[in-house]
């Protein structure tokens, strides 16, 4: 697993870094974004859809649970789960097989509410912030990321 941190003192850094994540995205990867409310994690997948050439407005799914985006013949799924309150609540929503179709990438906000269920994510992102109102970005992946 590669490790990576990143300070993000403002939202072009998190621009920048959310083309480089774009930019090693394939096909039926999974990535885990963790942090508190309001750190970020929507804003990165909104960055990352732009990076990837999505011309909509990106809202997070937190009412809908999952927002489905289409990108050059690819459906990358954006998933809010902080409503969920427990992981039985993801097969009986039958969210999982949303993982097992073709050209998805899918993108989890939450993904601690569904502990237990067996989901190994390739990229796992955890955002705090700080007392400067910087993004703290650290990355466990199963790609390098070159930055």
């Amino acid at each position: 697993m590669n490790h990576t941190h990143h300070i993000c003192k403002n939202e072009e850094d998190t621009k920048k870094l959310a083309i480089v994540l774009a930019g090693l995205l394939k096909a039926n990867m999974i990535i885990f974004l963790q942090g508190d409310l309001g750190a970020g994690k929507t804003t990165l997948v909104r960055f990352i859809l732009q990076a990837l050439g999505y011309k909509e407005k990106v809202k997070s799914p937190t009412y809908n649970l999952v927002e489905i985006h289409e990108i050059a013949g690819m459906k990358l799924n954006h998933f809010d789960l902080y409503r969920f309150g427990s992981p039985e609540e993801w097969f009986s929503g039958g969210f999982d097989e949303y993982l097992s179709a073709e050209k998805t990438i899918t993108l989890i906000e939450w993904p601690e509410k569904i502990r237990g269920v067996k989901i190994n994510p390739d990229i796992h992102i955890q955002i705090k912030t700080n007392d400067q109102s910087e993004r703290i970005i650290d990355i466990q992946s199963k790609v390098f990321i070159p930055i």
